[in-house]
């Protein structure tokens, strides 16, 4: 399938300087599949628990409103995902019809033709560009006669692949156990078998009873361990909160917006950061935060967040909820956006949806970060400037844009409103220099009794800065 009008276009990565050695990206590049070494059972009865693992695939979307040409951006959208997870796409085939079959999605005729295809081909597993119903999944697999996955199971093994924290990891599979647990399937007499409670010990009389299937057994695993991947998230929060607290001394600049319209890159020229940059979706999961300066000296931190996608599974936004807060707690948002993509507003829309449910985010100033406006299409780039939004065109690959938004930042972050006139010892350098990097220094002049500096700073500052004043006056006077 054609990747024109994808995030994921035609060539390798492009890096710049900025962008650091890469070596995780080279980590990723190590493990690859080899086509032909596929050991997949052909007869998906005689599989109790599959791991997700893609190889070969043909592709199904299917829309009821709209146009062609925006549903096959999707599926295009979805073909980046795939190869994102791993696998070759073969083929892909859409189809319009005004609501999906409650039995197989498609209906039976098109699941036969679905089956001709995948058998001309040769794939093995057929992805939905959509959410199956797990009746609709089993259903579908009897005709086609090959593995089925949607597209929540396709982000899920993205995200899989790419968590690297410790905290990352228990979202993902928090994630997953909570999309498997209504999809828990079983196959002959192994998930039937049920035995009283004692019975299998060789209790005899008196100690039977209706026990548990193995499904029920395996069900009741899965929320114990839902339950305690939830407390060790629940465990980590002290120590974000600690980490965010020594952050609040600076403004943050949290980074959002759609997978892979370059929130990396932008990161990388605007800090130095040298974090993964690769062109594929959800390349970063793992936030990063790191330090940087307005163009008149004032430091803010800089945090990296996971990219959204269209219809981004529920699972995902609950799990990642204590990830996505940092947004919420940010002074200014950069929502960058791919201004060479075909449907741009649509990105923009699919970022507002999942913001929308983190409490508190509608509400942090917002700046639209226009990126790859040096191969975007000037009439695109026109219709997105008469948004309301302040917006400001760049690239993160030429460096083109990002001066002007440096001072955009500038006046968008707050400013310390605390003003002091002090004249503080020679001794006194670090609040001389923290005045500097967090406050804003309208005057500073070397005198005989130290430095003589009118700024504007927090309360917090300014009383270390009254003290350490009333003190050096204390040491002269006696």
């Amino acid at each position: 399938m054609s990747r024109a009008g994808t995030a994921v276009a035609e060539g390798g990565t492009l890096a710049t300087e900025y962008d650091g050695d890469q070596l995780e990206r080279e980590e990723r590049a190590a493990l690859r599949r080899v086509s032909g070494l596929s050991t997949e059972l052909e007869d998906i009865s005689e599989v109790e628990y599959r791991q997700l693992r893609l190889e070969k695939v043909v592709l199904v979307g299917q829309y009821s409103h709209g146009n062609h040409e925006a549903a096959e951006i999707s599926l295009r959208e979805l073909a980046a995902l795939a190869e994102t997870a791993g696998s070759e796409v073969l083929d892909g085939v859409l189809q319009r019809r005004p609501h999906p079959d409650p039995a197989t999605y498609i209906g039976k005729g098109k699941a036969n033709e679905v089956k001709d295809i995948v058998r001309a081909v040769g794939a093995d597993t057929v992805i939905v560009n959509d959410d199956l119903a797990p009746s609709q999944r089993r259903a579908l697999e009897d005709v086609v006669k090959v593995k089925v996955i949607d597209r929540t199971a396709l982000i899920l093994d993205i995200f899989a692949q790419h968590a690297k924290s410790k905290e990352g990891k228990a979202q993902v599979e928090l994630a997953q156990l909570e999309y498997l647990l209504p999809r828990l399937r079983g196959w002959g007499e192994s998930m039937s078998r049920q035995a009283g409670g004692r019975v299998a010990g060789g209790e005899g009389i008196g100690s039977r009873g209706p026990g548990e299937t193995k499904i029920e057994l395996d069900r009741r695993r899965i929320r114990t361990r839902m339950a305690q991947l939830r407390r060790q998230i629940k465990n980590m929060a002290p120590a974000r909160e600690v980490r965010r607290e020594r952050r609040l001394a600076l403004p943050n600049v949290a980074i959002v917006g759609y997978t892979n319209a370059g929130k990396s890159s932008l990161l990388n020229r605007i800090t130095g950061a040298g974090v993964l940059v690769e062109n594929a979706l959800f390349a970063t999961l793992d936030p990063t935060v790191r330090r940087s300066q307005t163009p008149d000296g004032r430091e803010f931190t800089v945090s990296d967040t996971v990219g959204f996608v269209r219809n981004l599974p529920h699972q995902l936004v609950a799990a990642f909820a204590s990830t996505l807060e940092e947004v919420a707690f940010a002074d200014l948002v950069l929502h960058v956006v791919d201004a060479s993509h075909p449907d741009p507003e649509g990105q923009i829309r699919a970022v507002r949806e999942v913001l929308a449910d983190v409490p508190g985010a509608s509400k942090v100033p917002e700046i639209l970060v226009l990126n790859k406006s040096d191969v975007a299409d000037p009439d695109v780039l026109t219709r997105l400037r008469g948004r309301p939004e302040p917006t400001v065109e760049v690239s993160a690959l030429t460096g083109e844009g990002i001066p002007e938004l440096l001072e955009e930042i500038a006046q968008r972050l707050p400013k310390p409103s605390e003003r002091v006139d002090v004249v503080l010892p020679y001794s006194r350098g670090d609040l001389v220099a923290e005045a500097h990097a967090k406050g804003e220094v309208l005057s500073e002049h070397h005198t005989g009794d130290g430095y003589e500096l009118t700024a504007l700073v927090s309360e917090a500052l300014a009383a270390r800065m009254r003290e350490a004043e009333a003190r050096a006056g204390a040491r002269d006077s006696a």
